[in-house]
């Protein structure tokens, strides 16, 4: 058996002294701070050849700082890094692959407009100065082969499923030679299909002698597809321990210290006022090409309506079109009984819609810009807050702090940019903001994804606090569980369509997802009414 991991408070071992038990890579007493603020404060991991290794954590914890050291995107202030018995001292990612340790982000970094093989030799040492495409794409499925992964090589990245680019992703890291292959959130964007599929390839990886690092907040995952968890909270290791055994309330109240809970009952009926409908709806994406097939919707008072579905069927250009920032080709949008088809993103919002972005970085939130500025991004022309041209800055100070406050924000100060936030407090951020405007209609998409247990409570929190207090909730998800512990209907989209609508008592999991595949023989009861 590996000796056990250092306790805290216990100096870090010499690197020499690593003995030769199955352990391939140690990081001893590893620190690490930006801006002076601590991400990591000696923190000592051990892997085994041969297993999936969970590393748990609330958001800022320190997972992916100690994944990147570990995949030599940053460097380490203090500790050290030993792979196979060897102290190392990674310059470059491509110097981490060399000693065997690769790692798979969450957000996919592929070259859309490349093919499959293309993108699995761009960079590569290995790959030929001269070859043709046929001989580049003979050269992939060789390497698939030998991997047990499959993809089309010669499709480009652009046309594939979200699970085929991550395969892609994989096959990257391991042809270059990883034998540790660091996963950081990869069911994030994953169906329960695709999920299951990647189990699979993990399993078959680790009986091949590899070792998974497995990063998630989904814990149930983690029970599954894990053979031992490191937990970290602010920066430090509280524990490392067998999965057997081990339950979610328990990861939780190790994770956060405590283990919350979001209540879904006890709230009073939907009422029948419709506040957002969405009439025989048709919109094109961002190539052109139809993305919502004549979509029928609508939300009532006090209610939440779930849009299942897999990701890419339409549903961020359906959010879009519901908050002002597409147009439509045919149809109508009304909001509490008032026209909005075609209106702008400020007439939505004024006429009480808010929305919580599927890319929270990207569209929702300017993460140079500091907190301040991003609370009274969207409530900035309200007459305390401004006058004429001037900005009133004290009373945009007050309004910030009370925000943050209410909102559970943790920040060092309001002055701090957005991107030294955590992904849960960027995201309780963006939905204090939101959910202040969102007298009538909250439009949330993917609101959770990526969060920890205690930001996705108080995500979820907030939109049940919205839908109580008389507000219509849209919520859009590819987390099928979210939407049937949380929604009163739900809606399924493929396609571009509405395949099916549920009333909660009648949601059936097997048959939704059935349809969330297109599967419309499916047996299905008839459809709730708007």
């Amino acid at each position: 058996m590996p000796a056990a991991i250092p306790t805290e408070g216990e100096p870090a071992r010499d690197p020499a002294d690593a003995p030769s038990d199955g352990v391939v890579v140690r990081a001893l007493g590893i620190s690490k701070s930006f801006d002076g603020a601590p991400a990591l404060d000696g923190v000592d991991l051990e892997l085994r050849k041969g297993e999936v290794h969970a590393l748990l954590g609330e958001n800022g914890a320190g997972k992916t700082t100690l994944s990147n050291i570990l995949a030599g995107i940053y460097r380490a202030d203090a500790g050290a890094v030993v792979v196979d018995g060897e102290e190392r001292h990674f310059r470059s990612p491509a110097h981490a692959i060399e000693s065997g340790i690769g790692m798979v982000h969450q957000h996919f970094r592929l070259v859309e407009t490349a093919t499959v093989a293309e993108n699995l030799h761009l960079g590569w040492q290995d790959t030929p100065r001269w070859i043709s495409r046929k001989k580049l794409a003979d050269r992939t499925r060789r390497q698939m082969g030998q991997m047990g992964l499959r993809v089309d090589p010669n499709a480009f990245i652009w046309q594939l499923s979200v699970g085929e680019q991550q395969r892609v992703e994989i096959l990257r890291v391991l042809s270059r030679g990883a034998r540790v292959l660091i996963l950081d959130e990869p069911t994030a964007v994953l169906t329960e299909q695709e999920a299951r599929d990647l189990f699979g390839v993990i399993r078959a990886l680790v009986a091949e002698g590899r070792t998974v690092v497995f990063i998630s907040h989904k814990l149930n995952e983690v029970l599954e597809v894990s053979d031992r968890i490191t937990v970290l909270r602010d920066g430090h290791r509280v524990v490392t321990r067998e999965t057997a055994g081990a339950t979610p309330r328990e990861l939780a109240r190790l994770m956060t210290g405590e283990a919350r809970e979001v209540s879904v009952e006890g709230h009073r009926e939907p009422g029948r006022q419709p506040l957002l409908e969405v009439v025989d709806v048709t919109a094109r994406g961002s190539r052109g090409l139809v993305s919502v097939r004549g979509v029928t919707l609508t939300v009532h008072a006090g209610e939440i309506l779930g849009l299942a579905g897999v990701s890419g069927n339409g549903q961020t250009e359906l959010a879009e079109v519901v908050t002002g920032m597409r147009r439509i080709d045919a149809g109508r949008v009304r909001v509490d009984g008032v026209d909005l088809t075609n209106a702008s993103p400020r007439r939505f919002a004024d006429a009480g819609v808010g929305a919580i972005p599927e890319d929270r970085i990207g569209v929702g939130l300017v993460p140079s810009a500091p907190v301040r500025s991003n609370a009274v991004l969207r409530h900035y022309r309200r007459s305390e807050l401004s006058g004429g041209l001037a900005l009133r800055r004290v009373a945009i100070s007050e309004f910030a702090t009370r925000l943050v406050a209410s909102a559970r924000v943790q920040t060092r100060s309001i002055d701090s940019p957005v991107s030294y936030l955590s992904g849960g407090n960027q995201q309780r951020l963006l939905v204090g903001r939101e959910g202040m405007l969102a007298g009538r209609v909250f439009v949330a998409s993917h609101p959770t994804r990526g969060l920890d247990v205690n930001a996705t409570a108080d995500v979820r929190a907030s939109l049940l606090a919205k839908r109580d207090a008389g507000s219509g909730v849209l919520l859009i998800s590819d987390d099928l569980d979210e939407v049937l512990q949380l929604s009163d209907r739900v809606a399924v989209m493929y396609e571009g369509s509405v395949l099916g609508e549920f009333d909660r008592s009648a949601a059936d999991r097997e048959r939704i997802g059935l349809l969330m595949g297109g599967h419309l023989e499916a047996d299905q009861p008839e459809p709730a009414p708007s």
